[in-house]
């Protein structure tokens, strides 16, 4: 797959505050990053450099083969942006907006389509002024797309969806994909980084503290899966098979090897008639892999 975004020690600093320190990652083609970080991290000014919006103190960018600093018209029209806030005339209606930004590229996608991608079809006839919060969200990344971008830059793309409407902008998202989009987002959502993503990267005081795909950063895959059910606090830890730890009413096994301690757990309990309540297997999700790394780095 060729490579879509090239970064490489990327620095950036107001006044004395150094928002970013050195980043260096690329994107490939057809692929979705999330970039993930606390507030202050230097996402969005990473993000904005890579728009074009602000220059770096130093580093090098490279965006669809432009420096998007110097790049011109043809640079514009293969990039979508849809920005925490979008400044719109509240009087247009949904379809006026979209009507009106479609003509500044060559080739839009239609606004009809693009109206019905975002699930604002009822309200293509309403004005701007008349959405609620998250149909307003919905009609910026209809502007985001309606350009029919090669790349897509969405920071915080669902902020004030309720969560039907989140599973919607992520169906979106999967369908860009599909047809060969490339996506690159920030989230403070770790479900949507897990849904959405190939790669995440984890940002913390401006440097980046973590890389990989949803499923092994951090060391998850590597990490212990935890056993958890429920026993009484008047029963000694000594009954079970498995090495415990008491939390409140429950005991907690962590382990290497699930598949192997659950058939020794089980097997034990079925011997001795034990029910095993409130019986959970679970490994650590992307958000606690996350607030260890955030964590660690504070």
């Amino acid at each position: 797959m060729p490579t879509v975004i090239e970064v490489d020690d990327l620095h950036k600093s107001y006044a004395d505050v150094h928002a970013v320190q050195g980043v260096s990652f690329t994107v490939d083609a057809g692929e979705c990053v999330a970039v993930l970080g606390p507030n202050g991290a230097g996402k969005t000014t990473t993000i904005e450099m890579l728009e074009g919006f602000r220059s770096p103190d130093a580093g090098s960018v490279r965006v669809l083969g432009y420096d998007p600093v110097t790049a011109g018209a043809d640079y514009r029209t293969r990039i979508g942006v849809v920005l925490q806030e979008c400044g719109i005339d509240p009087y247009l209606t949904v379809e006026e907006v979209l009507r009106m930004h479609a003509s500044y590229y060559e080739r839009p996608r239609a606004v009809a389509e693009t109206i019905a991608m975002v699930g604002l079809d009822e309200k293509r006839a309403s004005r701007v002024k008349t959405l609620s919060g998250g149909q307003q969200r919905r009609l910026d990344v209809a502007l985001g797309i309606v350009g029919d971008p090669d790349l897509l830059f969405l920071d915080e793309p669902t902020t004030g969806f309720d969560p039907s409407a989140r599973r919607q902008a992520w169906e979106l998202v999967h369908r860009l994909r599909d047809l060969g989009k490339t996506v690159l987002l920030t989230t403070h959502y770790m479900d949507e980084a897990q849904s959405l993503a190939d790669r995440v990267i984890v940002i913390a005081s401006g440097r980046i503290i973590a890389e990989g795909t949803p499923d092994d950063i951090g060391g998850r895959a590597d990490a212990l899966t935890r056993i958890r059910f429920a026993w009484p606090a008047d029963r000694p830890l000594s009954d079970i098979p498995l090495t415990t730890t008491r939390d409140d009413d429950s005991v907690i096994a962590e382990v290497a090897h699930p598949t192997a301690a659950l058939h020794e757990l089980t097997a034990w309990a079925v011997a001795r008639g034990e029910e095993l309540d409130g019986l959970t297997v679970t490994k650590p999700s992307l958000e606690d892999v996350y607030l260890q790394l955030i964590g660690d780095e504070e």
